[in-house]
Formats: C-alpha cells, sequence, structure tokens
C-alpha cells in the first residue's frame, strides 16, 4: 500500500523534451500580452465607433488635422500625421534590421539600428506633442448663442462642428476676417477619444522606446553576447511591431474615416 501511494505520488506526468508550442518560453508569454492589449485597444476603437456613428455630425479629418509646422495658416490636410505615421513605419523597418543583426550575434549591428528605432520612436512622440498642443491651445472662431468666441481644443470643447455659412453670419450681423471660417460646436465626445485613444498609443510607444534603451545598454555591454543569443532583441521587436501596427487602426479611424 506504501510503496503503491509513494509511486502514484512519485508519477511525471510531463517528462520533458520538446515543448509542444514549438517556441520560446519568453516570446511566447509576449504573444500572450500583445493579444490581451490587443483586445484592450480593439475595446477602445469599438467604444468610439459606436458613439461616432451615433452622432449626426462628427468633425471632419480634413479641417481638424490640416496644419504643419512652420506652414502658418497653409491648408494640408492629414499632411502632418502622415509624416508621424512614416516616422513610426521606418522605425519598425530599423527594428527588424536590429533583429537581423542579433540572429548573425552581430553586436555592432545591433546598437547601430536599435540606436535609429529610438530616435524614431523619440521623433514621433515630439510630434505628437506638437499636434495635442496645437489642437489644445489653437484658437477657433465658434458660434454660440449668436456670438463668436474664441475656442481651443480641449476635454470639455470641440470647436469642430459644422461650418457656419457667411450668409448666416450676415443675418446675425456678425462679421469675421476674409478668410476665417466659423463653425458651430461640435461633439465633446471626439476630444474625449482622441485624446484618450492616441494618448494610450502615445504611452504604449514610450514604453516601447525604454525598452529599446535598456536593449540598447545591454547590447553595449555585451550582456547578450556572453549569453550566447539576442532574443530580448526579437522581443522587444514583437512589442516594437505591435505598437506600429496599433497606430494603422487608430490612423484610419480619426485621421481617414
Amino acid at each position: 500500500m506504501a510503496t503503491t501511494a509513494v509511486s502514484q505520488h512519485q508519477t511525471k506526468w510531463w517528462s520533458g523534451g520538446k515543448s509542444p508550442f514549438n517556441i520560446e518560453y519568453g516570446k511566447l508569454m509576449m504573444w500572450y500580452f500583445l493579444m490581451s492589449d490587443s483586445f484592450t485597444f480593439g475595446a477602445f476603437l469599438i467604444s468610439y465607433g459606436t458613439i461616432r456613428f451615433s452622432q449626426n455630425y462628427w468633425p471632419s479629418p480634413s479641417f481638424v488635422f490640416n496644419t504643419f509646422p512652420g506652414a502658418g495658416h497653409t491648408n494640408l490636410p492629414l499632411a502632418f500625421v502622415s509624416l508621424m505615421t512614416f516616422i513610426l513605419i521606418m522605425s519598425s523597418v530599423t527594428m527588424v534590421l536590429a533583429v537581423h543583426e542579433g540572429h548573425h550575434g552581430n553586436r555592432k549591428g545591433v546598437v547601430k539600428w536599435l540606436a535609429w528605432t529610438i530616435v524614431g520612436g523619440f521623433a514621433f512622440l515630439s510630434c505628437q506633442a506638437w499636434e495635442w498642443h496645437h489642437l489644445i491651445t489653437g484658437a477657433h472662431n465658434v458660434l454660440v448663442d449668436g456670438k463668436i468666441e474664441q475656442w481651443g481644443q480641449s476635454m470639455s470643447h470641440n470647436p469642430w462642428g459644422p461650418l457656419v455659412p457667411h450668409e448666416d453670419l450676415q443675418k446675425l450681423g456678425v462679421s469675421v476676417p476674409e478668410g476665417e471660417h466659423v463653425y458651430t460646436p461640435g461633439p465633446v465626445a471626439f476630444a474625449g477619444y482622441f485624446f484618450g485613444i492616441t494618448g494610450f498609443h502615445g504611452f504604449h510607444v514610450f514604453s516601447g522606446v525604454l525598452i529599446n534603451i535598456i536593449m540598447l545598454v545591454m547590447a553595449q555591454t555585451g550582456v547578450f553576447e556572453r549569453r550566447g543569443h539576442y532574443l530580448m532583441i526579437e522581443k522587444a521587436g514583437l512589442y516594437w511591431h505591435f505598437v506600429d501596427l496599433v497606430w494603422v487602426f487608430v490612423f484610419l479611424c480619426f485621421y481617414l474615416v
């Protein structure tokens, strides 16, 4: 009886050998994390779409995102966000090159392309900071109760409602400088979703930059060479590519549709 109990207690239900997933454990956990994170972004974007298509009016991206640093009042719809997207895509390319050099054990190559990836991440965050600052502090003519007020974009105000025809302004006895437009108040939900979702994505980009800086320091100090592999670079690359992929959906929802 005792022998049988001991024998059952010592039974090994898994004796090791080839992993049933055929993938390194850390990389598998990164995929699990990215999958759960994609659910979070998906929930945010589905909520945004639900609110947007329940509204009678939604701000046009051609009016909201039509400025460019140093271009003054030149109307350049989506030019700046296209630059932001290009920067993020190119940083993804440099990350691919860093992973490629890691597979070949080339420390100098890993350091070089990781450094360029970090530069791209900081450049994207700088562009986003300028865009936020411009949207929040920029003044726009808004018609409220028959009077024109100067509004900036904020969580409690949205100046981009329907454009008021000049004929209607003349009937109200309201005059504006030639070439300037007057809007009616737009849906407040636009600001909440825009700053919330793009800010959440920006936090992921910032986190990715910090991770890449850590990877860069580890590569420079020879940590990966002593380990005999650069698997950590590949895991960091998975996270960075995920951040780029999410931006495609954010870009589509806010800037194109």
